[in-house]
Parts: structure tokens; sequence; C-alpha cells
């Protein structure tokens, strides 16, 4: 366990080792490099502008959480470091992966120009960045806090409360992330398709489009920065929530044996840090020749590494925790776990499918959208409403398939291990998921610097790869957000001393509207956001159009030959020409980058300040029931609103593939996407960081709630240890029960073994006698009857 780190430390290596690699490909020739050099530029001056904001955040919360935890009991100060580091790392997991993406966009359009395997290596390669630096950061970090808290001899339940604001500090900068990407990419994306689709007639890749390097920029920001730290999120989350249920484990005899009583707290630390070498593993089996399939290549890396964590995780859970104990009167084995650990790798495979099933190319839902966009937009908007309504029933029934079969095997601790167990491949998980926009900016870079058409044939074949897998991607975060919401939602119960939630309260009931409630303004927020950044792109757009004059007559040869310069004269080419480099790429940037940081802000504040004002003011009972409400309404809006988008998206390509470009199919599909792009990149995304970051404020203020809850009944020890407790119903005298336990173990003539047990027990004075008899087939087996009798008696 001491090397926990080291695993952490190996994944970084391995993203630094890729990124040298990717480094010392060719970026291909100057027009080229240009373009790439604008994006990277546009990236890194927007993440500049959000960490700059994020960091008065970051140290504002982080001297509230300082003074809050050096006030109350079971906590400290260090949860302040805690919150600091998580969001160093969460935000330098973006940073690292954006860095890279910005270099493989490039070097995978020029690895197009000779072969399609070499385009797919460079891609992935920088979605692997991501993917390790990810789970590498989120393993060095969590493992190295809580040797250095472990050290301070605080008790296990003060190093998990103080290690709780890791997981806080990550989902915070991943909210911000993700909504402020989300605004950013979608503002960007609705400019360059309605003004520049469906208005000038050029593809949106266009170099006399002035948002495509917006465009472009917004990939990176939105599916690369922002998916990093979403599943960052998820991941520590999950790990925390885990050992948090763990703990309960410390004080059963069966765990005393090994790791002084802590194996069930130190196992998903342990599983995270075997996966990143399972991922690590699996991106090596990434691989295409000319001809061949992509989504194989990808498949065959990300199931061979799911195969691989299975096997290796039989192992490592036999090991760390014993064969059997009992734990609230249930009997729980390590197998038991084992399978919970199964049905939730399953269950996120299964979810990620049936996502594709709805979203991908040439599949019945997204062929009955491009059927009902021959009739216009409205028909269009009204089909992926229906296909994003309906998407949301399959994926629900296997996300609580796997929560009833984990509690089942392994209780509470159970669902959490499934969560885990979802996330355990994080790092090929991600790799696959970044690829995507790596190969959709190679596309655009493609477009731009006007490459041969097999070049863009090349990358539009990863980029609809692409498509599918950030598809299969949202889904596989929606369903880990579920599970680890839950899993956070169980850990903050047990430390605020929640037994159950009862609806039938008018003050839960209250909490599970509100918390229902939550989502949709959530979401309103977001879209509106988009809404009005989109407009001032849109706007500016038209400007450059109608006021450039180099643009305006560019366009009007692409109009005069229907956007095939073939036909072109050599007068017309000139025109033409004359145009490169005139778009103002720059001003649409800054519009994007300005509104995003804007109106990010608000959405972030209601998550963090809705569950602390219900906390404190409904306490902990009603704030449970807001986790509940904010949990169900969230987890069926977000798989409602990414593959409603998905499907959009998909059907409008489909059109685009048939040949169809400038229908009034193909118009309508593109109010259909333009409607569903910030379904599916803003406000659905942004909906899975809200549910766990909602459950990690509310574990992180559980504390504070438990030392203000009223006391239910006052209580006086007397001299002769007698107490006299005086509740609502009255005064009465207890004193405290001594009981003894005497065992006699025979053997029956049958073969069988007899136990007989007697316990005398003493209350005030007057003494009582029971007497039991067990039987059974084995030693064993009688001992284990024994033994849940004795912990039911030590809790009565």
């Amino acid at each position: 366990m001491k090397f926990l780190p080291v695993f952490g430390i190996l994944g970084l290596l391995y993203v630094f080792i890729k990124n040298v690699w990717i480094s010392k490909q060719e970026v291909g020739d100057a027009k080229m490099a240009r373009i790439a050099k604008n994006i990277a530029d546009g990236a890194m001056s927007f993440l500049k502008a959000e960490y700059k904001i994020l960091s008065i955040f970051v140290i504002a919360v982080a001297v509230l959480l300082f003074f809050k935890g050096s006030n109350e009991t079971g906590s400290n100060g260090m949860v302040a470091v805690s919150f600091i580091v998580g969001a160093i790392c969460s935000a330098l997991a973006g940073f690292i992966g954006m860095k890279v993406a910005t270099k493989a966009n490039v070097r995978t359009t020029n690895a197009a120009r000779t072969s399609l395997g070499k385009a797919l290596e460079v891609a992935f390669a920088g979605g692997a960045v991501m993917g390790l630096g990810v789970v590498g950061l989120g393993v060095l970090g969590l493992s190295g806090l809580f040797m250095i808290y472990s050290g301070q001899g605080w008790e296990i339940g003060e190093v998990l409360n103080v290690l709780s604001g890791f997981s806080l500090g990550a989902s915070s900068i991943a909210l911000f992330a993700r909504v402020g990407g989300g605004i950013y990419t979608k503002a960007a994306d609705v400019g360059a398709d309605l003004v520049g689709k469906v208005e000038a007639g050029i593809p949106e890749d266009h170099p006399l489009n002035p948002a495509t390097i917006a465009d472009n920029v917004g990939d990176n920001v939105g599916d690369v920065a922002g998916m990093g730290a979403d599943l960052f999120e998820s991941y520590v989350g999950s790990i925390i929530g885990t050992m948090v249920l763990g703990a309960v484990f410390a004080g059963i005899p069966e765990f005393q044996n090994a790791f002084d009583g802590l194996g069930a707290v130190y196992l998903p630390l342990a599983l995270a840090a075997v996966g990143i070498i399972m991922s690590i593993i699996g991106t090596f089996f990434v691989r295409v020749k000319d001809g061949g399939n992509p989504q194989t290549a990808l498949n065959v890396g990300e199931f061979g590494s799911a195969g691989l964590m299975l096997i290796a995780s039989y192992f490592i859970i036999n090991a760390m925790l014993p064969e059997s104990w009992v734990e609230g009167g249930k009997e729980y084995s390590a197998m038991g776990v084992f399978w919970a650990t199964i049905a939730g790798l399953v269950a996120g495979l299964l979810v990620g499918k049936v996502t594709e099933y709805y979203t991908g190319t040439g599949t019945k839902p997204v062929n009955s959208i491009v059927r009902q966009s021959d009739t216009g937009s409205a028909t269009n908007i009204i089909a992926g409403l229906g296909v994003g309504m309906m998407s949301t029933a399959i994926p629900i029934i296997l996300i609580a398939a796997a929560i009833l079969v984990s509690h089942y095997f392994a209780g509470l601790y159970g669902i959490a291990i499934a969560a885990v167990g979802m996330l355990a491949n994080t790092g090929i998980q991600l790799a696959v998921d970044a690829y995507g926009p790596i190969s959709d900016n190679a596309g655009g870079i493609a477009e731009m610097a006007e490459l041969p058409s097999e070049v863009r044939e090349r990358t539009d074949k990863l980029d609809a790869v692409g498509n599918t897998t950030a598809a299969i991607g949202k889904g596989f975060a929606i369903a880990s957000a579920a599970l680890t919401a839950l899993a956070l939602f169980a850990a903050f119960m047990k430390t605020a001393g929640v037994e159950s939630i009862d609806v039938s309260q008018p003050d839960i009931m209250a909490g599970l509207l509100i918390g229902g409630m939550l989502p949709f303004v959530f979401s309103a927020l977001s879209m509106n956001a988009v809404g009005r950044a989109a407009m001032s792109m849109i706007e500016e757009v038209r400007r450059q159009f109608k006021d450039i004059p180099e643009l305006k007559a560019a366009l009007e040869i692409m109009r005069k030959h229907d956007a095939d310069l073939s036909k072109a004269s050599k007068e017309d080419m000139e025109i033409f020409e004359a145009a490169d480099g005139k778009a103002e790429y720059e001003k649409c940037v800054a519009i994007s980058t300005q509104a995003s940081i804007k109106e990010m802000v608000f959405p972030g504040l209601l998550a963090i300040a809705v569950p602390v004002a219900i906390g404190f003011i409904g306490g902990a009972e009603m704030l449970g029931g807001l986790l509940a409400g904010v949990t169900t309404a969230g987890v069926l809006m977000a798989i409602f609103q990414s593959n409603a988008g998905g499907a959009w998206d998909n059907a409008k390509k489909t059109i685009e593939s048939e040949g169809r470009k400038g229908s009034d199919a193909h118009k309508a599909a593109v109010v259909g996407d333009t409607v569903g792009d910030p379904f599916k990149d803003t406000s659905g995304p942004s909906l899975n960081i809200l549910l766990k970051l909602m459950s990690v404020v509310a574990l992180v203020i559980a504390p504070s709630l438990v030392s203000l809850a009223p006391a239910d009944e006052v209580s006086m020890l007397k001299e002769d240890g007698t107490t006299i407790t005086i509740t609502e119903e009255g005064m009465k005298e207890t004193k405290e029960v001594e009981k003894q336990i005497r065992i006699e173990v025979s053997n029956t003539e049958d073969g069988t073994f007899k136990a007989v047990v007697t316990s005398t027990s003493s209350v005030n004075g007057e003494e009582s006698v029971e007497t039991k008899e067990f039987m059974a087939e084995t030693k064993e087996e009688l001992e284990k009857k024994i033994q849940a009798y004795k912990s039911a008696e030590a809790k009565d």
C-alpha cells in the first residue's frame, strides 16, 4: 500500500513519454501550422481567463473550509489543503489534455496525408495523454494525501472527512470547466453552422468562416478539458465515497487480520492504481491498417483492458478482504464485492452501447429523424425530442439493475465499489473519448488548409468514429455519475448519522421537490447562456461577411459556382484567394471566451450554495431529500439531453453523406443539430457534475450538521451509576446493562454440531437468563451463526 503513489507517477511518466513522441511528429506545411497555432492560442487564452477567475474562487472557499474544519469535531483545517490540491489536480488534468490535444490535431491531419493507420495512432496518442493524465493525478493526489493524513495519528473518520475536500476541489473545477467549456464551444458552433452553412452556404470549417477557429477551439475546451475534468471528478468521488463506506468495516473482527482493519478502505485505491497499468496495456492494442475500421481498433483496446481489469480485480479483492463477514446482521463475502464490481463495469459498458444505438449513424432512431427532416425543422425537432426521451428507459433500467445487484451482494459498499469498477478503466475510456475532438480538429484543419480530398476522407472516417466514441463516453459518464452520486450520498448519510429518508415527512418531501427542480433550472441557465453567446457570435460573423470586402467577394464566387471551385475561372480564383487570412478569427474567439467566463459563474455557485443553505436551514434529513431529488431528475435529464443532441447531430451527418447538402431536409437537420448542440455539449454533460458536486458538498458539511443537530433527550449520571433521562415521553431511570454469554459446543450422534448459548443479563439489579440452541452441518457454519448472534446481541 505504501507504493500506491508510484502507480500515479507511472501514469504521469507515460503521459510525458507520449507527449514527447507527439511533439516529434511532423506538423505539415506553413498554412497548417498557422491554423494550428490559432487554435492552440485560442484554447490557452480561454484556459488562462478561466483559471484566473477560478483561482479567486478556490482561495475564497479554502479560507471558509479552513475555519469550518478548525471549529468542528471529527475534522480539521487541513480540509482546505485537500480542497486546494483537488482543484489544482483537476485544473492540471484539463491543462495537460488541452496542451497535447492542440499539438496532436495538426499532426493527425499531416499523418492522414500518408495513411489512416498513422493518423489514428497520433490522434489516439493525444487522447491517451488526457486519459492517463487524469488517472495518474487522481491516484497520486488521493493516495499521497491519504498517507500523509494517516501518519498524523488521526482517527480514520477524521482522515476521510479531511480527504473529502479533495473531491470537493475536483468537483468545483469540473463544474466550471464543463459549463464554461460547453458555453464556449456551442456559441462558436451555432455561429459557424447557422451563418456559415445555412446563410452563406459554406462548410463550417471553411477558412472564409470567421467562427471556424473558435469552433475548433471549442472542441478542445468542451470535449477535452471539460470531459477530462468531468471524469476526473467521478473517478476521485467514487474512490472517496467507497473509502468512507469501507471505514464502517474497520471494527469487524474478520478485518483485523490485515491492513490494520482498513482493507475495505484501501481497496478502491488499489483497484484504481492497477487500472492505470491495465489502461496503459490497452493502449498498445489500438492499431489499424489502411482500409481497416478504427472503431474495431478502439474496441479491442477498450474491451481488452476491461477484461484484464476484471481478472486483476478478482485477485485484488480476494487478497484485501476477508472471505466472509457479518455486518448489520447480514453476511457478506469478498466474492460478493467482486460480483458488485462486475455489475458496475457491465452496466457502464452496456449504457455506452445503448447510447451508441440511439445516437449512432445508420441506426433506427437516427434514421427516423432523417426521414422526418424531409417535412421541415418542426418535425425534425419533434422526432429528436422523442428519441431523447425514449433513450432514457434502458440506461435507467441498467443503472437500477446495477444498484440492486451490487447492493444484494455487498450492501451500500457494493454500490460504491460498482462505481469504482465502472471507472477503474477511466484511463483508456477517456483516451478513446478524447480521440474524438482531436480527429474533429484534424478534419477542420484539413478543410481550412484545403488539402486533397483523400486527406479529408481519412479524417472524416476518424471523425465519424469519434462522434460514436464521444456519445459512448457521455453515456459512460452519466452512468458513472449516477453510481458515484449514490456512493457519495450513502457516505453522507453515514457521516451525518441519517438512518433513512422518509418522504412522508413534509420537510423531506420539500427537499425532494427542490432537488428535482434544480436540474431544470440549471439546464435553463446553461442553455440561455449558450443562446445569448450564440447571438453575439452570429452578429459578428454576419458583420464580417458584410463589412470585409474580400470576404464578401469570395462568398459571391462560392455562391456562383455552388461551392465547387473546380469550375471557377482564373479571375474568380484570384478573387477567392485574396480573401485568405482576411477573416478576423480572434474577434470570434474573444466573444466565446468572454461569454463563457461571464455565464459560468452563476450556475456554478448555485450548485454549491443550495445544498449548504438547505443543510443548515432544514437539517441533514431535508438535505438528504434534496440529494435524492437532484440525483433522480438529473440522471434522467442528462441522458435525455445528451442522446437527443447526439441523434440530431448524426441525422444531419447522414443527410450530408447522402449528398443532400443544401437541400430543405439538410437545412431542417442543421436547425435540429443547432438545438441539440447545447443539449449534448453544455447542459446535458454539466448535469453529471451537478449531481456529484452537490453530494460532495453535503459530505463535506456533514460533520457540521451533526454538531448542529438538536438533542432528542437530556441525560444525567448519578453517583450510583444510574442514568436519569428526560425525553418528550417523560423521565426514566436506567442503569448500565451487564451481559455475559457462555457457549458450549458439542457433537451430536448424527455427526452435526450443536451449540448451546446462555446469555445472562443484569439491568438495574434485575437478572435474566436466556438460552438458545444452534445446529449446523460443519463447525465453520456453526461459528458463523454464533458470530451473527453475538453481533446482534452487542447491538442490543
